[in-house]
């Protein structure tokens, strides 16, 4: 089998990008990364050599090309399934897919407000409209999870998973923007920017020359 390339952005800022790279890191998969810059001349066509969606992340995995970062991470579960990706108990498992789609499909308004920019801190702010009501949807869904699983571990189903894949860039705009969050989602915030495989996402965004004006003004 050949290594497969996955396809990121910008790591300070990809969001998309990050979840497919952790769920790959944590099931210990070999892969090749390249990073296409975003908001470069030749953004657009680069990713459209790769991605029939024109986004990232995309995978190509030889056989198989895939350009949507959920379908990746199941991927990934499939390729390494003592990995656990997903909770072997089956009622857990279609909670935390229902979890994961959930994040993976709304809370727009939250992307649009406090998109992620891993080198920024605010002041404390606070959310308004229909921001704020994402912000109270993520954490009664976070509070529900850990409230049943707190016995099994740190992560909202015990063990870490394609679901806190895709809560950690969440995690990191509560603490971009200093939102104030209620004890049981803060314990869960800092367990996810502590989990090895952001740590290392993070160092690398850290070095990252490029700027978004845009989204640095926010």
């Amino acid at each position: 089998m050949t290594t497969p390339i996955l396809y990121i952005g910008n790591k300070n800022y990809s969001s998309w990008s990050m979840r497919p790279w952790l769920a790959l890191k944590q099931a210990g998969i070999d892969f090749e990364e390249r990073l296409i810059r975003l908001d470069a001349p030749e953004t657009r066509d680069e990713i459209a050599a790769v991605s029939l969606m024109g986004t990232v992340p995309a995978l190509d995995a030889g056989h198989l090309r895939l350009f949507d970062s959920l379908a990746i991470c199941e991927w990934a579960a499939d390729q390494r399934p003592n990995a656990h990706l997903w909770p072997h108990d089956p009622q857990c498992r279609a909670l935390a897919r229902n979890a994961a789609a959930a994040m993976h499909a709304g809370f727009a308004a939250l992307r649009r407000d406090f998109p992620m920019n891993l080198k920024r801190r605010t002041e404390p702010r606070r959310a308004e409209g229909q921001a704020a009501l994402d912000i109270t949807r993520v954490t009664a869904i976070w509070r529900r999870h850990r409230e049943r699983n707190e016995a099994m571990g740190p992560f909202l189903f015990g063990e870490w998973g394609i679901v806190d894949a895709f809560y950690t860039p969440v995690a990191t705009r509560f603490r971009t923007y200093g939102l104030h969050l209620d004890q049981i989602s803060q314990a869960y915030c800092d367990a996810l920017l502590s989990h090895p495989a952001f740590v290392s996402w993070e160092e690398a965004a850290l070095r990252e020359p490029w700027a978004n004006k845009a989204t640095d003004q926010l």
